[in-house]
């Protein structure tokens, strides 16, 4: 056997086992997927001193209260989120991605963006899709850091939490990730 078959039925089981895993995507209510995403931003908020300095300072926060990620061998993820803007839900967005790589498992978490800067926002919504690490600079806060720091201290684009993981996915490997306005 050809190292190229093999590698075409390892891509195969994976993506196979990828569609088992992973239960097909449940569009949320709007009304659902408020709430959620207020109740895991004001979570985050009451447990992470950083996330809290940052809500008082940020122009916007865009909340994506639980992303399903799964794979073998190749990956996906997903979710819906909401963009808050003066205590109010602005817009809708999900964020898609795949990988692929040494990887295995299944998990779900939440992740909250705070937009410091106009300029950041701006290239969110006039954007064809965001790109995760290609525009603004977004800094993934871990809890270290965010215990530490103080809005003061704090001078990026764009901070980045990740709370709630569920599961166990490990690997290594080549991922990307795209956040694209919806309408709901």
């Amino acid at each position: 056997m050809s190292f190229l078959s093999v590698f075409r039925a390892v891509a195969v089981s994976g993506f196979l086992s990828l569609m088992v895993v992973v239960p097909t995507a449940q569009a949320e209510t709007k009304a659902a997927l408020d709430m959620s995403s207020k109740e895991a931003l004001n979570q985050l908020i009451a447990s992470v001193p950083a996330a809290k300095a940052l809500s008082e300072k940020a122009i916007a926060v865009l909340v994506f209260p639980s992303i399903t990620k799964a794979g073998f061998m190749i990956g996906g993820q997903f979710g819906d989120g909401v963009m808050w803007k003066n205590g109010k839900p602005a817009a809708y967005y999900n964020t898609s991605g795949a990988s692929f790589g040494l990887q295995a498992g299944a998990q779900t978490f939440g992740y909250a963006m705070f937009f410091m800067k106009e300029s950041a926002l701006k290239a969110l919504d006039t954007a064809d899709g965001f790109e995760v690490g290609v525009g603004p600079s977004v800094v993934v806060v871990d809890q270290g850091m965010g215990a530490s720091h103080t809005s003061t201290t704090l001078q990026d684009d764009i901070y980045a939490f990740v709370f709630g993981q569920k599961g166990l996915m490990a690997g290594v490997g080549i991922q990307g990730n795209k956040i694209t306005k919806i309408n709901k």
